[in-house]
């Protein structure tokens, strides 16, 4: 419900209607909300989408910077090439050609080298270090205060990337992206980016080799990595309801010369 307000909110503050958003309907990630809808006998809408967030902030973003609302998600529409040019700057790749897919909600998908998207995630640890201007330190700090301070309107309650942020205070940001892939801003003790991709695109135990690799990496007190302990260590049962096994990371990460 949170999740529906708080979209409803910006499509108001932008004069906009649910019909405009270009994301496409599809059921609640969330179980419960399904449940009710079902029980309801109502069909999910635009607004029910996981993307209609950032499709609802796109749509404001073209009303306040004057540009055209129609074909907002076309990769040549002013609004995406402003995106791509933050995304160039952040994640260090500026001059460089980049491939340009569609995502499941049609807003343009980057194809970037894992490096490049963890040198993202470190410039929105520490803008400063990445060499970012006062403009786009700011925007940052907005964007991680934000996601931080409320993360479950990033991934929903109860989910692994809300749980991570709740447990560490703030102190680290995480993303998950699809196909078995993750991303990780640190900002302290010692700020740094991190991301990982699952070589089969397998999301069942990408929760667990993330903190597998904050944990060896000093990143998670013990404490820290005994309330994540639920998304480590994952029981495996039969269709009898039996526990036949678990699902846990092992790992050794390695040290590599810098490319």
């Amino acid at each position: 419900v949170e999740h529906l307000e708080r979209v409803s909110g910006l499509l108001e503050r932008g004069g906009f209607t649910v019909e405009q958003l270009l994301c496409g309907p599809h059921t609640p990630l969330d179980k419960a909300a399904g449940e009710r809808l079902r029980e309801r006998g109502a069909a999910p809408t635009r607004l029910h989408n996981n993307c209609s967030g950032k499709h609802a902030g796109m749509l404001l973003a073209c009303r306040m910077l004057n540009l055209p609302v129609a074909a907002y998600l076309a990769p040549d529409h002013p609004l995406q090439q402003l995106i791509l040019t933050e995304l160039r700057q952040f994640s260090g790749i500026d001059g460089q050609t980049v491939e340009v897919a569609v995502d499941g909600c049609g807003a343009p998908a980057y194809r970037l080298p894992l490096a490049a998207v963890a040198r993202a995630y470190a410039a929105l640890a520490d803008p400063v270090a990445a060499g970012l201007d006062d403009r786009r330190c700011r925007a940052a700090g907005l964007v991680v205060r934000a996601m931080t301070g409320a993360p479950s309107m990033v991934a929903g309650p109860g989910r692994f990337t809300t749980r991570l942020m709740e447990v560490c205070g703030g102190r680290v940001l995480g993303k998950e992206g699809a196909d078995g892939v993750y991303a990780v801003a640190i900002r302290g003790p010692v700020a740094f980016g991190l991301t990982l991709k699952i070589a089969d695109g397998s999301e069942a135990c990408r929760d667990g080799v993330v903190i597998e690799v904050l944990r060896q990496l000093g990143s998670l007190s013990g404490e820290e990595f005994g309330e994540l302990e639920e998304f480590y260590h994952r029981p495996i049962h039969n269709w009898s309801g039996e526990q036949v096994g678990e699902l846990a990371p092992t790992l050794e990460l390695q040290e590599t010369e810098q490319q």
